[in-house]
């Protein structure tokens, strides 16, 4: 075996050193001495080199036969990890054909999972809308009032705190079923109501399927309304006309088939308390409505008037005028005068009498005294006319009047308060429209009557130029003859 190069550089090192070290003292003693020293040291180094050079051999075949020892495990490491790679990628395959499998059961089964989810939340929702839909129909039907059924259930299910189950959904068909039920028959009940004067009365009431209620207490009878935060029933405050009374009377008592019933379920009701008579509504117009009025009844009595003014001188004029013609055709004068003094109230038997009177003058003069006699008559008939017609006119003229004044203070109100409180309009929205109505039904009927009595004159004018023009025919013929 070579030598090891690292003992000789340590034999080398260590010359060194002993010369350094004994370089000083080696000049002063022998040469054989420092040799014989040297070899000393050498061979102890030697001995020591070859001590060590021994260990390490020994070191490293031990180290080789380990290293030798360890490959042969690895070895056989590596051919097991080789094996177990090929088991492993088998295994792996497998469980990726597996992993694919259970994926595609995975998105088929969250497919199902997502539809019938959202079946089941729709068939929630359609349930709650449903639940809320039979909630406001228990809580605006006056039904409730009366029988008082439970609702309490239904919360949980419109407020989406829970999901309903089968139980939940009974109850709730079973609530609509009977609500249906009660909302298609007609009975009597007997039941606590809110009366006139507020206070709760025992009654009898008459349950006109969903629509109507009625009631019958000592001294009245009336309907119903529903208040839906209470869910009672109250009396109107306001009794329905007596005609109604009596057939909601005749129908309890089982003596009437029919009965009157609102079918807006409450909206014709409402109307009926808030309805205003006329004379409720009059103080509304302010102070135009008082001349308005006035003129109503200035124009009611020139109208009563003349309707009596003519009326008093009304008489049977085709039988009386066939007589006196008749009486003139036979010459006798004297019958006719007797005939027109019997019924001198009318003005066509004085005109007819003024013709008698002047039946000896010509033609021409008897025409115009004729003439003058229906001229004289005429003004007496057209009397108070031509003031119904300044009344006529002036009536919706105030109504407009009224509605301009109204309207001024309606602004005037908009202009101080500004318009978020519509109550404070509604005075001079109330005046304005008020006036309107009241002038236009004044000066309709005050109208109407002018124009009747004006072609009562008119025909009466004419009556009397007709009969006055066939006595005069008659009286020349027989001046001719």
């Amino acid at each position: 075996m070579k030598n090891n190069p690292i003992s000789i550089y340590i034999i080398i090192a260590a010359a060194l050193g002993a010369l350094l070290l004994f370089g000083q003292s080696a000049w002063a003693k022998d040469i054989r001495e420092v040799r014989i020293e040297a070899r000393k040291i050498e061979e102890s180094m030697k001995q020591k080199a070859a001590a060590e050079l021994s260990a390490a051999q020994k070191a490293a075949r031990e180290s080789r036969q380990q290293i030798l020892a360890d490959r042969s495990r690895l070895d056989r490491a590596i051919a097991d990890l080789k094996q177990r790679i090929v088991v492993v990628d088998v295994e792996l395959k497998a469980l990726k054909s597996e992993n694919q499998s259970l994926s595609t059961q995975d998105s088929q089964l969250a497919a199902k999972l997502d539809k019938a989810q959202g079946t089941v939340q729709e068939l929630s929702g359609v349930i709650r809308m449903n639940a809320k839909d039979i909630r406001s129909l228990m809580d605006d039907s006056f039904l409730t009032g009366v029988y008082h059924p439970d609702t309490q259930f239904l919360s949980p299910i419109t407020d989406n705190s829970i999901i309903p189950g089968m139980d939940r959904i009974k109850a709730m068909s079973n609530l609509l079923f009977d609500q249906i039920d009660q909302g298609g028959s007609v009975c009597l009940e007997t039941g606590t109501i809110v009366n006139r004067e507020g206070k709760a009365q025992e009654s009898r009431i008459l349950i006109i399927g969903a629509f109507t209620a009625a009631y019958r207490l000592a001294g009245e009878t009336g309907f119903l309304n529903y208040a839906h935060g209470e869910k009672k029933l109250y009396a109107l405050s306001k009794l329905p006309p007596t005609a109604m009374q009596g057939k909601l009377t005749r129908y309890m008592d089982g003596k009437s088939d029919a009965v009157p019933m609102d079918i807006s379920r409450g909206g014709a009701l409402n109307q009926l308390i808030h309805e205003l008579s006329l004379m409720e509504q009059i103080p509304k117009g302010g102070t135009i409505v008082w001349p308005i009025l006035a003129i109503l009844g200035l124009g009611t009595l020139i109208s009563l008037e003349r309707i009596f003014f003519l009326l008093r001188r009304k008489i049977k004029l085709e039988t009386v005028c066939s007589r006196i013609e008749t009486q003139a055709e036979a010459r006798n004068w004297d019958a006719c005068a007797e005939t027109c003094d019997q019924y001198s109230k009318n003005p066509v038997i004085r005109v007819i009498r003024s013709g008698v009177d002047n039946r000896d003058l010509p033609r021409e003069d008897l025409e115009n005294a004729v003439q003058e006699a229906i001229l004289k008559e005429i003004p007496p008939m057209e009397r108070f006319l031509s003031t119904m017609g300044m009344l006529a006119a002036i009536a919706p003229l105030l109504g407009l009047l009224g509605t301009v004044t109204g309207m001024i203070d309606t602004f005037h109100v908009i202009t101080m308060h500004g318009t978020g409180d519509p109550r404070m309009m509604s005075g001079g929205i109330s005046e304005a429209l008020v006036t309107t109505m009241l002038g236009l039904s004044v000066a309709i009927p005050i109208m109407l009557s002018h124009t009747l009595l004006s072609r009562a004159v008119e025909n009466c004018v004419g009556m009397m130029e007709e009969k006055a023009m066939a006595l005069i025919n008659i009286v020349q013929k027989f001046k001719v003859a």
